[in-house]
């Protein structure tokens, strides 16, 4: 072991219960629940913060890694479940989310709960903790005070119980030594601000303790005029650290119709500065104009289909949504089911993958149809049929992702694998490569157009659940590094040749967004919606849409100062 990551003593001669608790994390036979109990003032929160401070180093040994830890006081199992999704790299607005996250993700993971006696809301933190002891790969570690009612619930259940007041878990001398040369102890229970905040005031709660407002709107009964909802929806995001216009993006993208009409622009004119400005938000039960459901794929139309955005719901239905303003303008006529992927094509086709790998074609009632003469002349398979029936033949039902761009047809697989198809006169050309470990999550076709002649350079932009996203012309061979990288799977990608130049957006299993320009400046906009975002797409104008499962936004990069930006009420 490194000399930086040697473990001090604990304080107060408490090295027999360090060891103790270092032994149960290294024993793969113990229980899964450790409780730790005791008095007031018997060092309980000082021999956890010793294992937290030393557990959650870079390069510690796994089998005494903490990867989680919530000091519980004056939080509750909301707010709780917001930090942990934070720290443990997930996406989660509720605890049932969080649990429902850490269950895809079979890794080893540890989890710490200091002071859970001095949380709000001691019943509901007791009943998260449980539901993620379910999880065989999950390890916890909880402090409460002896004789509370959550102790009996916590440790009737299998359990490592460690009550402090005992002798045995101190060393006597050393403690004496400890005790001898401490001051005497003053401290009082840190607890979060607790300086009122109006809850009604969107400029106050922007710019206040974003945990403090958490916990206020969870304990008021009263709709503040909307904001209270839409802080809840959000508030996975908004208790990250933003700036206060920031904060305010996030608010008016989660904000619902029936919120007070006033809200939209007064939290407009809070975003100066931010990286973002809201063009439209769609939040479930919206009806000016209606949500269009969970957004469960998204594609942004070009050609017959410009200015329209295609959105699958978690239903299989299709719908065509107006990108200025989110007004419904139609759907297709014949579901596709167990719809994954949709990508618009410039003829105004849809072409739709399944959840069986296979690829069909959807025309949209919207754009024209070839009629009299020209219908009769047309009785053979048009290219992007050619295309779609040679990709359907070679990938025979292994894709799991697809994208569309200009006769580029890209497609991922399980075994990390990406594809791409291209009309080539009257042949369709294949290519293929390996390039993530574990299965393509995501993939973006996009032509680079040097000039206004010939179709442009071929690029493909794949995401894996390695945590990589990759660039790779086909025909080419791959780049040796990935283009971004992070420690969480990507969940979402989208790309497209904008007016101001190519432009990436990705989407990560934490719920980060980010918008890259892709050029020599390479400039990155970040956004968290809250909520795990299943969906995205990129306009010929450079905005960016996100889709979850209760929010469908509509994001612009911030313009520059002085230009006036039109809120969609």
């Amino acid at each position: 072991m490194s000399e930086a990551l040697k473990w001090s003593r604990p304080a107060a001669g408490r090295e027999p219960a360090a060891a103790a608790l270092l032994a149960w994390l290294a024993d793969p036979e113990a229980p899964r629940l450790c409780v730790v109990t005791g008095g007031a003032g018997c060092g309980k929160s000082t021999l956890l913060a010793w294992l937290i401070g030393h557990g959650t180093r870079e390069g510690t040994q796994r089998e005494r890694r903490v990867h989680g830890f919530v000091p519980l006081a004056g939080e509750s199992a909301l707010t709780a479940a917001w930090t942990l999704s934070q720290q443990l790299m997930v996406a989660a607005r509720t605890p049932g989310e969080l649990v429902a996250a850490l269950a895809a993700d079979e890794r080893r993971t540890v989890i710490v709960l200091p002071e859970l006696h001095a949380s709000k809301d001691a019943a509901g933190v007791a009943e998260l903790a449980l539901a993620l002891l379910e999880l065989p790969h999950i390890r916890l570690l909880v402090e409460i005070r002896s004789g509370s009612g959550e102790a009996a619930t916590l440790t009737a259940a299998p359990s490592a119980v460690m009550d402090l007041d005992q002798p045995r878990w101190t060393d006597p001398e050393r403690y004496a030594a400890w005790a001898a040369a401490r001051p005497p102890d003053r401290r009082v229970p840190l607890e979060r601000p607790t300086r009122t905040v109006d809850l009604n005031d969107p400029t106050a709660i922007c710019a206040a303790d974003p945990w403090q407002v958490s916990i206020g709107y969870e304990r008021s009964a009263d709709a503040h005029g909307g904001l209270r909802a839409a802080w809840l929806r959000a508030g996975a995001s908004l208790t990250r650290e933003l700036s206060p216009a920031d904060r305010a993006v996030v608010l008016l993208a989660a904000l619902g119709d029936d919120a007070d009409p006033r809200l939209p622009q007064t939290l407009a004119a809070l975003t100066g500065g931010a990286a973002w400005q809201v063009v439209w938000r769609r939040v479930r039960g919206d009806v000016r104009p209606p949500w269009p459901g969970p957004a469960r794929a998204l594609s942004s139309g070009r050609g017959q289909l410009a200015g329209k955005l295609v959105v699958a719901d978690h239903q299989d239905t299709i719908r065509l949504v107006d990108e200025a303003d989110a007004a419904p303008a139609g759907r297709l006529p014949e579901p596709v089911q167990g719809t994954r992927a949709v990508a618009a094509t410039p003829e105004g086709d849809v072409l739709v993958l399944d959840a069986q790998g296979r690829l069909h074609v959807r025309h949209s009632p919207s754009a024209p149809r070839a009629t009299g003469l020209a219908a009769l002349l047309a009785d053979g398979p048009t290219p992007l049929e050619r295309l779609t029936e040679a990709a359907q033949t070679q990938l025979d039902g292994a894709a799991t992702v697809l994208s569309f761009c200009e006769g580029l047809l890209a497609a991922g697989d399980a075994t990390g694998r990406v594809h791409a198809f291209s009309q080539a006169d009257e042949e369709v050309e294949s290519f293929a490569a390996h390039l993530h470990e574990g299965g393509v999550a995501a993939v973006a076709a996009l032509r680079l157009t040097p000039s206004k002649e010939g179709p442009g350079i071929p690029l493909i932009y794949s995401g894996g659940y390695d945590g990589t996203v990759r660039v790779w012309g086909p025909g080419a061979d791959p780049l040796a590094s990935p283009v971004r990288s992070r420690p969480c799977p990507v969940t979402a990608l989208a790309a497209a040749t904008t007016d101001t130049g190519p432009v990436l957006a990705v989407a990560w299993g934490d719920g980060l967004v980010e918008h890259h320009t892709v050029d020599e400046e390479g400039a990155v906009r970040a956004y968290w919606p809250g909520a795990p975002v299943h969906a995205l797409a990129v306009t010929g104008a450079g905005t960016l849409l996100i889709g979850t499962d209760e929010r469908l936004v509509h994001l612009r990069p911030a313009r520059k100062a002085g230009e006036v930006v039109t809120v969609m009420p």
